[in-house]
């Protein structure tokens, strides 16, 4: 059979460094940081004592308060985001088949904040087991695409994946090929995430895996950098429509790019470590080439997962040099969780917008806080120190790699 054409319609965004998919991409090209001292709780005897919080956000002004109260932050940044992205795509709600209409989310780790709550709480009692009633619904991962279908009447696929810093771009790669098969016409896309709890820093924090440079929050996060160490944790969600392109066409829908690969792969190595020779890495993106029928010298830009660990950065660098040869050294390369941080299980849908805004802008975002050369990195490679560079892109590519060796990889093409 053949494959359905698939295009990007809409877009949301809720992040560290802007409220909205314009703020965000503001703060991006002007290569904004996101991180500085945490306000959630008190942090003092912690690490890390920072991190990228969202910031004047009030969940009220979006959400009806009883309706809020039922919902984890991640579910909360869910609905935030996919609201703006359903209404920047312009569907008619009312002509729309929703049988053909799915909700496909990532979330890495789903609402810590309320399973944290739940037994703090019945640890501080006296033994009787005292829960919400809402303890379960709120804290579940599935729930924030239940709540979107829910809001919108959308009735095909709803589910989650779940696949740790990687589960954004895994529910990108399930999106395309629900609608490639023709399984629906439309689905909301993207991951949020809501770690940044006395839980999420104090689990990464005795993992050794966050930066702990507390004197500099904001230049915390350093990407290739060769004094970097570790990644810098955020928050937030993305949201992506997926729509098949001749039922995009129909409506007359503005197209942001159409989404011509996904790849996956394993490192089959280690829990948390990647591959020191990124060989998990290469096949990604050799998978994702194949599967959008392009070849390595197409390829114009790369967001790469660069998180700001000294063995994840240089494997990743390696991996691209090794698919990629000499034409590594003409690919615009950059990370964008140099400004946003790392937003596990948000980070590959956030990523892969960031890859869609700079297609349709003709700007690459820059990788900041880049002060030192490392040496174990090819210094030929152009990883967009600093400062935002112009380039007419046509095909963008966006990774994204989590615990347990789960790989993700995206292609958007720039649409004729």
């Amino acid at each position: 059979m053949e494959l359905k054409r698939v295009v990007v319609t809409g877009l949301g965004a809720l992040t560290p460094i802007g409220n909205t998919k314009d703020e965000y991409w503001n703060g991006l090209v002007n290569g904004k940081s996101g991180a500085a001292p945490i306000t959630y709780f008190d942090a003092e005897k912690f690490k890390t004592q920072f991190a990228c919080e969202i910031k004047n956000f009030n969940v009220e002004d979006f959400i009806d308060k009883k309706l809020a109260r039922q919902m984890d932050k991640f579910s909360q940044y869910a609905m935030v985001a996919s609201d703006e992205a359903i209404a920047d795509s312009k569907l008619d709600l009312d002509a729309i088949n929703k049988y053909r209409v799915g909700v496909i989310w990532g979330a890495g780790i789903g609402g810590l904040e309320t399973f944290q709550e739940e037994v703090l709480n019945y640890a501080a009692g006296d033994g009787t087991p005292r829960f919400s009633p809402r303890f379960i619904p709120k804290m579940i991962a599935d729930i924030a695409p239940g709540n979107i279908s829910i809001k919108y009447g959308f009735m095909g696929p709803n589910y989650t994946t779940v696949s740790a810093c990687a589960s954004s771009a895994n529910s990108m790669i399930d999106a395309l090929n629900t609608i490639r098969l023709g399984h629906c016409d439309v689905v909301i896309t993207g991951g949020s995430e809501a770690a940044v709890t006395i839980a999420g820093m104090g689990g990464f924090n005795a993992m050794h895996a966050m930066s702990t440079r507390n004197d500099s929050p904001e230049t915390a996060s350093r990407p290739f950098d060769a004094n970097r160490d570790g990644f810098v944790l955020g928050e937030g969600a993305g949201a992506i429509v997926l729509e098949e392109y001749e039922h995009a066409k129909a409506r007359g829908a503005k197209i942001y790019a159409e989404v011509v690969g996904g790849g996956l792969s394993s490192d089959a190595y280690h829990m948390t470590a990647p591959h020191p020779d990124g060989i998990g890495v290469v096949a990604v993106m050799k998978n994702c080439l194949e599967n959008a029928g392009l070849k390595p010298e197409d390829v114009d830009h790369i967001n790469t997962h660069g998180t700001s660990t000294p063995l994840g950065d240089v494997a990743e660098l390696k991996a691209i040099s090794e698919v990629f040869g000499d034409h590594a050294k003409t690919i615009n390369i950059n990370s964008t969780k140099s400004m946003t941080g790392h937003l596990l299980g948000a980070a590959g849908a956030i990523e892969a917008i960031a890859s869609i805004l700079a297609l349709e802008n003709g700007i690459i975002p820059p990788t900041i806080n880049h002060e030192t050369v490392d040496e174990q990195i090819d210094p030929e490679l152009n990883l967009t120190l600093n400062k935002a560079q112009k380039r007419d892109i046509k095909i963008a590519m966006s990774n994204t790699f989590g615990f347990g060796g789960h790989n993700a990889c995206v292609l958007f093409k720039k649409l004729d």
